[in-house]
């Protein structure tokens, strides 16, 4: 089986601007982040699609100790994307200090950041970001 959306594609695209995500040809399942199969029907005739990169947080917590080149510490949320599927990435602009419940319920779009290899994951890597949307 070979993947249609391998992380580097993914790294290239979302450089590019995009959100890439897959969809399922079978059963019409949006899928992010990429997976060999569908989570619905475990199919894998899939396509990549561009996301819109909006979404809502759906729940949230503070990493009191954040990994190797975050300062800590860090917010990070679980967003349910327009399209359906769930991402998780740091929510920017709250202080983790007094973020609170009603963070629930926000309106988000993503961008991302590059991070330089660690002692960990030598590679480089990206890490999702979330921006609140004013209401």
């Amino acid at each position: 089986m070979e993947y249609e959306l391998t992380y580097k594609k993914f790294k290239e695209l979302v450089k590019q601007g995009k959100l890439p995500g897959l969809r399922c040809k079978q059963c019409g399942a949006y899928i992010a982040p990429p997976r060999g199969i569908c989570p619905e029907c475990s199919s894998d005739d899939l396509n990549i699609i561009s996301l819109s990169g909006k979404g809502e947080v759906q729940t949230f917590s503070v990493n009191s100790v954040p990994p190797e080149r975050f300062e800590g510490p860090v917010p990070v949320a679980m967003v349910r994307l327009s399209e359906g599927p769930w991402v998780i990435g740091k929510i920017e602009g709250v202080d983790p200090h007094t973020i609170s419940m009603d963070i629930i319920g926000h309106k988000v779009t993503l961008s991302y950041k590059e991070l330089p290899g660690d002692k960990i994951s030598p590679l480089d890597r990206l890490v999702l970001v979330f921006h609140l949307v004013e209401e």
